[in-house]
């Protein structure tokens, strides 16, 4: 019976043992499970750890590069600005120059209008002056200019009174006759108020060459047209006018006016021509 009983117990003892040493090993696996787990997971968290440290460090190495890159821009940009503030001061001053430059230029520009206004209105004053000489000189030399003697024309400034030599000089003659001398008496009022011409005479002769006893006084129509020219001028000068502005000049038969062939012509070639010119 106690034998009995000491195996039920026995029994009983190594089923409770049993029983125990299962309910350990299930937890021992679930722990080992678990620990197989945290195993993985930590293996993971390295690996993203790893990862994160990589892409950190790409990220540390870029900022460097940019930063970097800041900085050389930044130095850059300092240097533009002042390139920029050198320039500017530069285009500033350029620009006052400018000013200073466009200011004198309007103040000439004024001036010069003002000089082209004044010597439009002397060009007029002289204009008028030519004109009013020209108008005295067709009233004073109406007669001598209706038979033809005289002819008077005025263009661009320059008046000349053509008188033929017969009214002035005797055939073959320099001095000037009597009756030459009133037609000149009549131009020396107007003449005398000339005051911006100079006046000079020109001798003129057709082709006909000097001949005979003449040549002993004048070789050449050169001498003739030059006595003739020079007696006019000293004759003005007489009367008052300023030789200053008196000149004499000689051409000969080399200036003519007309056909030498015919005896209008010819006539009309031996000349004086009295012309107001502008003063050089």
């Amino acid at each position: 019976m106690l034998k009995r009983i000491f195996c039920l117990a026995t029994t009983a003892m190594m089923a409770l043992v049993l029983s125990g040493c299962l309910v350990a090993e299930s937890r021992f696996l679930k722990k080992v499970e678990e620990t197989d787990n945290l195993t993985r997971e930590l293996t993971d968290l390295k690996q993203k750890h790893e990862k994160l440290l990589a892409e950190h460090a790409a990220l540390q190495k870029e900022h460097n590069k940019l930063t970097a890159e800041a900085g050389v821009l930044g130095k850059a940009k300092a240097e533009l600005e002042q390139v920029l503030a050198a320039r500017s001061d530069t285009f500033s001053k350029n620009i006052s120059d400018l000013r200073q430059k466009v200011s004198a230029l309007e103040t000439e520009n004024q001036k010069l209008k003002d000089d082209i206004v004044t010597l439009q209105k002397v060009k007029e004053e002289k204009v008028k002056e030519v004109s009013n000489t020209y108008e005295q000189l067709l009233e004073n030399m109406k007669s001598e200019i209706a038979q033809g003697q005289v002819t008077i024309s005025e263009l661009k400034g320059k008046l000349t009174v053509n008188m033929e030599a017969a009214i002035l000089f005797d055939s073959g003659k320099a001095d000037v006759k009597d009756d030459g001398l009133l037609i000149l008496q009549k131009m020396v009022d107007t003449l005398k108020a000339v005051k911006d011409k100079a006046i000079r005479i020109e001798g003129h002769t057709d082709n006909v060459l000097i001949s005979g006893a003449l040549t002993r006084v004048f070789p050449t129509n050169w001498e003739l047209s030059a006595a003739r020219a020079i007696n006019v001028t000293r004759y003005l000068q007489q009367q008052g006018l300023d030789p200053s502005i008196l000149s004499a000049a000689a051409f000969g038969e080399f200036k003519p006016v007309a056909d030498n062939t015919t005896m209008e012509g010819r006539a009309k070639n031996r000349r004086i021509e009295i012309t107001l010119v502008s003063k050089d």
